[in-house]
């Protein structure tokens, strides 16, 4: 399997793209493909002692960055790694397209060169996010900011492929996102996108959920249109970020809370473990034609890593073909 990586998308591109990738090829047995400044993708390799076996390099000499308009990569970008990564994809020299870079152009370039599924009325962003014991998956995560409800209803569906064939949850409970649990809370959006939700065939919809509840067990699948997803994303993170810091900060206040921390040091390690993004990798572009995974902008070389790993099993399961045969099952598709 070939996998296709922007080696300069990210805060910390190329080194620890270099880095993640490198792991990968040791432990999933993957080929790379990396797209960008070739001569300074060798000289990070060769200054940090990082090899570069099973990994190919396709030169692209322009950077699209955080602060370049999306639209950017079809016009004065187009000739940027990440443009490049995912030409390569749609000409089949891959079988999978991940990047660090930035976002909004991610789902412009995928959308205008990868395309869409057939019949997929949008592409959405779908991290998968920790809860109290495991993980969720949220969809749309921020791609979308206005939505119709029968694009709710296929981020319910291709959410639920996604967390039963690459993350292996066994019929996943589908939630909507609203202020309120009874049948008749929310908006226009809400009431038609749950009676959507309801009616689709092979969907375990369990209605709606409140916010609050997410982080406990609400759902394996919580589906949102793209700005509240957003909200959600970036407020999980915050908190997260917070809360370990506060923590911290009472375990150093003195001598005593020092030999306290040293007693429950395993158990904290292992709840920042359970709350770090690092851990899940990155999230899918569902929806698109041919895989194609964002990772987190701050990504590190365990991110990579796990993104790498993710988008082979998403290979591996046919995501995209299990995904183009639901929507017409469900009349999504219509």
């Amino acid at each position: 399997m070939k996998i296709i990586v922007d080696a300069f998308g990210g805060d910390h591109a190329p080194l620890e793209i270099l880095k993640g990738c490198a792991q990968a090829v040791q432990e999933y047995g993957v080929e790379i493909m990396l797209t960008g400044r070739e001569e300074t993708i060798r000289r990070v390799a060769r200054e940090n002692q990082i090899p570069l076996d099973h990994m190919e390099i396709v030169n692209a000499q322009d950077v699209i960055s955080m602060d370049d308009a999306p639209g950017e990569i079809m016009k004065s970008r187009n000739g940027c790694s990440m443009a490049e990564g995912l030409r390569q994809l749609a000409a089949g020299n891959g079988d999978a397209f991940l990047s660090a870079g930035n976002s909004g152009a991610l789902v412009i370039g995928t959308t205008m060169i990868v395309k869409r599924i057939r019949g997929v009325k949008r592409l959405s962003f779908a991290p998968v996010m920790p809860k109290r014991k495991g993980f969720f998956l949220l969809i749309d995560g921020g791609a979308n900011v206005d939505c119709r409800a029968e694009m709710l209803q296929q981020f319910g569906v291709m959410g639920s492929i996604y967390m039963e064939k690459v993350m292996g949850i066994e019929s996943p409970r589908v939630g909507l996102t609203n202020v309120g649990t009874e049948d008749h809370k929310g908006g226009e959006l809400q009431h038609e996108s749950f009676e959507l939700l309801r009616q689709t065939p092979g969907l375990n919809f369990i209605g709606n959920i409140e916010a609050r509840d997410i982080p406990e067990d609400a759902a394996d699948v919580v589906v949102a249109d793209g700005f509240t997803g957003n909200v959600i994303l970036k407020l999980y993170e915050g908190v997260a970020l917070t809360m370990m810091s506060m923590i911290k900060s009472i375990f150093t206040k003195n001598l005593l809370t020092k030999l306290a921390a040293a007693i429950v040091m395993p158990e904290m390690r292992s709840l920042k473990k359970q709350l770090d993004y690092n851990e899940y990798g990155g999230a899918p572009i569902m929806g698109a034609a041919k895989p194609v995974f964002k990772v987190h902008g701050s990504a590190k070389a365990t991110t990579v890593k796990n993104a790498i790993r993710l988008t082979k099993a998403y290979v591996e399961e046919n995501v995209v073909g299990e995904i183009s045969a639901a929507l017409g099952k469900s009349g999504g598709a219509q």
